[in-house]
């Protein structure tokens, strides 16, 4: 191949890279600019709210909290006990113990004082078996379901939950999930405040629990993780949750719900199936389906999204966990896409097919793999000699400069939307991690989406993992 070819290849690939970066550019500015106005519209408009005339009002609706336990025997009585501590009056806990190996059942039975009821169980469900049924002798716990079944894994429970629950709504949460006490009043608003639109599903900002001061299932002190791992992770929830779901939140283009922290219109979600256990993205995959099956029947409906902080949960801070777990959401996210491919540039489906669905394919699933191979790329090409060694060098720096500028942006906003870090020193250390994130944790993770999706193209079997959590810092 003579020089002239390549340099016109070169030329090509230069011009793509190019096109790519000034879109995502314009895109993630545009992300800053609807989020910042949805959060000031969101406060604005929740300034005037009294939650407490929802506590307790014959308006209330009914919520079923759906928490899947498999081997949480060290926490359990404690998790559940925060549950069960919620400022709401209708509402109950279903804790499903998924084939737990471990003592996790017969320690709600113990604290709980719980005994098998008999109570009629649908045969035609697809979920593993139900083995039993339980509910507390003590009125104090009346709000709590223990429901005890075969291993299915996270999404077979979730199903099970939605099938015996006979509430409007349930919450899909996880069990070692803490919850703040008006975190139901939050929710139950958002359902009930459109007055032309039906709200089909929930969701929230998550917050990074780590380090934090946890007392009786109650946050006394919020602190920065100590763990640089999980620093990093704060910053990319910071980013993802504050700033993106948020800008998407605004243009009503919301494609994931997460599994830690999301609630749906129960009798719409049975409709669809509930969520899929093929899938290893079932909280993306139930969103899909859910406004999907809402689009095409031409319902005016919304996904809403609530930014204040109201779910605080314990983020991965041994490498291998954290590399397993987006190894799986990359695989989660290629099954969704390809499930639901029909969607891409469809415009039946208005914005979620023209744009939402178009930006998860190009920047969630696609940007990974262009970052590696292009890595690859300019190591062949300065091995060829013809590498462009001034442009690159000025594309590498302006996105260097443009995410290290999101990243600041995020931490400020956060600051100023919620404020839960006021020490100084948290905020500079925040940005500190912006500055370095690029050149340390950031490969981490396009390393694990690369991995995913491998082991996805290659049909090479591989589950959820495990995540061994050091459960919540007590107070001193």
């Amino acid at each position: 191949m003579d020089n002239d070819l390549l340099n016109i290849i070169l030329d090509y690939i230069n011009i793509v890279f190019l096109t790519y970066t000034v879109v995502l550019f314009a895109l993630f500015t545009a992300m800053g600019y609807l989020a910042s106005r949805n959060s000031l519209h969101y406060k604005h408009k929740n300034s005037f709210d009294d939650l407490s005339k929802i506590a307790g009002s014959p308006l209330e609706p009914a919520i079923t909290i759906i928490a899947p336990a498999y081997n949480e025997g060290l926490t359990i009585v404690e998790n559940v006990r925060s549950l069960l501590s919620l400022r709401y009056s209708n509402y109950e806990v279903m804790v499903v113990n998924d084939g737990s190996k471990d003592e996790t059942l017969q320690k709600m039975i113990d604290a709980y004082n719980l005994e098998k009821i008999n109570q009629p169980i649908n045969p035609d469900w697809k979920s593993k078996p139900v083995r039993g049924i339980y509910k507390s002798k003590q009125s104090s716990f009346s709000k709590l379901t223990v429901v005890d079944k075969e291993n299915g894994g996270k999404s077979d429970a979730l199903n099970t939950g939605m099938a015996l629950s006979t509430n409007t709504y349930v919450g899909c949460i996880d069990v070692d999930c803490l919850l703040l006490p008006d975190a139901l009043l939050h929710v139950a608003k958002s359902f009930y405040q459109r007055s032309k639109k039906k709200v089909v599903a929930v969701g929230g900002v998550i917050r990074v629990a780590n380090s934090c001061t946890i007392t009786g299932g109650q946050l006394e002190e919020i602190r920065l993780p100590k763990n640089w791992l999980a620093k990093f992770q704060l910053l990319e929830y910071t980013r993802s949750f504050i700033l993106g779901r948020m800008a998407w939140g605004r243009i009503d283009g919301l494609l994931i719900i997460s599994g830690a922290f999301g609630f749906f219109d129960r009798k719409i979600a049975m409709e669809v199936g509930g969520y899929d256990t093929n899938t290893v993205g079932e909280d993306m995959e139930i969103v899909f389906k859910m406004r999907k099956y809402m689009h095409e029947r031409k319902v005016p409906y919304t996904v809403e999204y609530i930014p204040d902080p109201l779910c605080w949960t314990e983020v991965p801070e041994d490498l291998k966990i954290l590399v397993n777990q987006r190894d799986r959401w990359s695989r989660g996210n290629l099954e969704t896409l390809y499930k639901h491919r029909e969607m891409f540039f469809n415009p039946r489906y208005g914005r979620l097919g023209m744009v939402s669905f178009p930006y998860w394919f190009f920047y969630e699933w696609l940007s990974p793999l262009l970052e590696f191979f292009g890595f690859f790329s300019i190591i062949l090409f300065i091995y060829l000699g013809i590498l462009n060694l001034d442009f690159f060098i000025a594309i590498t720096a302006t996105v260097y400069m443009f995410s290290v500028m999101f990243s600041f942006f995020a931490i400020l906003w956060d600051v100023y939307s919620y404020n839960e870090y006021r020490k100084t020193k948290d905020i500079l250390t925040l940005m500190l991690c912006a500055v370095i994130e690029p050149f340390f944790f950031h490969p981490i993770v396009v390393w694990a989406a690369i991995r995913g999706n491998y082991k996805k193209l290659f049909k090479i079997k591989s589950g959820w993992g495990s995540q061994v959590r050091k459960g919540f810092a007590k107070a001193s």
